[in-house]
């Protein structure tokens, strides 16, 4: 049996030990396609202000911009960071023994914001007691030269990652879940990243609209040909108060079914070369706000179902 290069196994390998994210949602940090900038509202399968009244919208709120002049949200951005880590941190250490955690700037586009914000919320997180890194989720029309450089900084002392969501590499796709930049841009900024010596990891949705079977594996590929280190790969599901949600609703758009996502997972874990890590392998939520797949619901039973599927193709996740 052969097992499956996971990032845990990556850290293991790298570090002697594991080593666990630390998932931040930091308040004030948005997108360029929920503010306008090159889109409104979002990507479809994004819970955002545009259909949801429990996010403020804009107006009531002080959103980051990397043209922003101030930030009256610092300090309490800051204390976020502390309080968030802190508690996640030790939750984990106690349930696992865990010692190293990187931090893992999650919600929304963590590079879209002042250059001065972001190195004192980097710098901040990288104070963190056991935190050893950085994980960072941005998109690849919100990152900057001088971004990337100062993560090369960082990575010369710090485990360094930049997370982009690639999504799909059809430009119909991206126009369809009004992604608001096209597949070039992506390929251009991961080529970019990879060429300053940054670890990346690309995030890929099966299912998205009106795609087919190779249209997913044909993301995978090219996602592999631009030099992705590790990728994360899961299913678009639905949830209330999205773009997304009304398609549904109204019969235009079909969840992806349970036994082909298993069957394009497997085929995509097959394809990638030895050096390329995963990082996910599916995604859903328990909650009453899901609306389809109803399988995305429980992801224990997801697990144990990829695992039978990969165990018989000679793998071990």
């Amino acid at each position: 049996m052969k097992k499956v290069f996971t990032i845990g196994r990556y850290f293991r390998k790298k570090f002697g030990e594991d080593v666990y994210k630390v998932p931040l949602n930091i308040q004030g940090f948005t997108c360029p396609n929920i503010d306008g900038t090159v889109a409104k509202g979002g990507c479809t399968f994004c819970l955002n202000e545009s259909f949801s009244p429990n996010l403020a919208k804009p107006s009531k709120k002080f959103y980051l911009n990397p043209k922003s002049n101030e930030n009256p949200l610092l300090e309490k951005q800051l204390e976020q960071v502390r309080i968030q880590y802190s508690a996640t941190s030790k939750r984990l250490a106690g349930k696992y023994g865990v010692k190293k955690f990187l931090a893992y700037f999650q919600s929304f586009t963590n590079t879209y914001a002042p250059i001065d914000t972001l190195k004192a919320l980097y710098e901040e997180a990288l104070r963190q007691p056991g935190c050893i890194g950085l994980s960072i989720g941005t998109r690849s029309d919100s990152v900057t030269d001088e971004v990337l450089d100062y993560l090369v900084e960082l990575s010369q002392k710090y485990e360094i990652w930049i997370e982009y969501g690639i999504q799909s590499i059809y430009d119909e796709t991206l126009e369809k879940i009004n992604r608001g930049h096209d597949s070039e841009n992506v390929k251009r900024w991961i080529e970019r990243s990879k060429s300053k010596g940054l670890n990346v990891c690309g995030h890929v949705i099966f299912g998205l609209p009106d795609e087919n079977e190779k249209m997913m594996l044909d993301t995978v590929r090219e996602s592999i040909k631009w030099g992705i280190d590790s990728i994360k790969i899961h299913p678009l599901y639905v949830v209330k108060n999205t773009a997304l949600a009304v398609d549904y609703i109204k019969g235009k758009f079909e969840p992806i079914d349970e036994d082909t996502y298993i069957k394009l997972l497997v085929e995509s874990i097959k394809m990638l070369p030895s050096n390329i890590s995963i990082q996910r392998v599916t995604a859903g939520i328990g909650d009453d706000s899901l609306l389809a797949p109803e399988w995305c619901r429980n992801k224990h039973k997801q697990m144990k179902h990829i695992r039978a599927a990969l165990k018989d193709e000679g793998y071990i996740y």
